[in-house]
């Protein structure tokens, strides 16, 4: 099942910090997914060993189309922030 999971990694100057300090990495995921398919695909990826994984729903934003005044919103997002075990790092996060 972790095979059909997309791990786009997030670059920020947050994420980016949490990453160097805490040993945190923040991947957008796919909104379906859970924890465990999510620490599984992160350990087959990046051969690294995930401790624990926090999630976050980002709500899409609204929009409005201003010709026929109907208001839509954008879909969510889901972020995954994943803590690995201490002396495991993701080299292929910090340089993108």
């Amino acid at each position: 099942m972790e095979s059909n999971i997309k791990l786009q990694p997030m670059v920020s100057e947050k994420s980016y910090s949490i990453a160097n300090s805490s040993n945190k990495y923040t991947f957008l995921v796919n909104t379906n997914a859970n924890k465990i398919e999510i620490s599984k695909a992160v350990e087959a990826k990046y051969k690294v060993k995930v401790e624990g994984v926090n999630m976050i729903t980002r709500p899409g934003k609204m929009s409005k189309d201003w010709k026929t005044n109907k208001s839509n919103r954008k879909s969510d997002m889901k972020k995954a922030i994943v803590t690995l075990k201490k002396g495991d790092k993701i080299d292929e996060f910090l340089n993108t």
